[in-house]
């Protein structure tokens, strides 16, 4: 009876012992044997492993491409135009040797506080940079700028263990109390084209216009002039009538001359004409003188 109480004890140690000394490595992880805070072997492959029960411990680090999105900031390209920027990172853990050297007990946390602080200077200094203009931030440009960031904080990541394997602009807006003058000046442009537009228009109506006018008083003064030339035509061509007629019988058309008189005088309206019986003026209307 003694005997088992004093067995079955040092089983259940013996049993705790193995099993505190056994761990399994994901394939989705790393693993590093501390003793005493000293790294003594990182396990890379996935599978069952041993440790010092006690004496060492083991830390894993997911092995896996994983994201972080920046902090929102503000940069000033060359053209002094502000921009609210802001981006997310795709990096794993290339070194977990040196990656837990350079963040000891701070862990993943302190890893990517460190890492967005080198992201958020690279993207000053890459958008910031001489030639790099809002417009060149704002089109398909920034591409090539993206490149150079992702570039840059790789070469600064590397003392941390990590590897930045791609850096992505999300947003490129202008400040809040930009955007009311921005508004204005795009509004103000917009307005000087119209104006531009409809003051060459007006330009180009006026010019229709007063071809228009000069085309209508040349057609109605050459028109005019034909009209006068017909007219002159018609009256030489009705006086050499009359005068071939009063050549021919200058009684007759004298008859016919006093008959057109006659028509004018007597016709009906308000005016009265006063004269002698005698006068010239009946000369054809006496009926002795047209029965002689």
């Amino acid at each position: 009876m003694n005997k088992t109480t004093f067995i079955l004890p040092v089983v259940v140690i013996v049993i705790a012992g193995i099993l505190s000394s056994v761990f399994v490595v994901d394939e989705r992880e790393r693993a590093l044997v501390l003793q005493f805070g000293q790294i003594k072997a990182v396990k890379k492959d996935p599978g069952l492993n041993f440790k010092i029960p006690l004496i060492q411990e083991v830390v894993t680090y997911d092995d896996r491409i994983l994201s972080l999105d920046t902090e929102t900031i503000e940069v000033t390209p060359s053209d002094d135009r502000r921009l609210v920027v802001d981006a997310f990172a795709r990096y794993r853990i290339a070194d977990v040797v040196q990656f837990r050297q350079a963040v000891g007990v701070g862990g993943l946390r302190l890893a990517e506080d460190r890492l967005s602080s080198i992201l958020n200077a690279q993207i000053r200094e890459v958008l910031g940079a001489d030639q790099v203009t809002s417009d060149t931030i704002l089109s398909s440009d920034r591409r090539e700028l993206m490149v150079r960031i992702r570039d840059q904080a790789r070469a600064a990541a590397v003392s941390l263990g990590l590897d930045v394997v791609d850096v992505r602009l999300k947003q490129t807006n202008l400040p809040a109390q930009n955007l009311n003058a921005t508004f204005a000046r795009m509004r103000a442009e917009r307005e000087r084209e119209a104006a531009d537009e409809i003051a060459r228009g007006n330009e180009a109506a006026q010019r229709v216009r007063a071809l228009a006018d000069r085309t209508v008083v040349e057609t109605l003064s050459e028109a005019e002039r034909e009209a006068q030339v017909t007219r002159g035509e018609a009256d030489a061509k009705r006086n050499g009538i009359f005068a071939e007629a009063y050549g021919a019988d200058t009684e007759f058309f004298a008859f016919y001359r006093s008959l057109q008189a006659y028509e004018s005088a007597l016709t009906g309206g308000n005016s009265s004409m006063v004269m002698t019986p005698d006068s010239e003026f009946f000369e054809y209307l006496k009926t002795d003188t047209v029965a002689q």
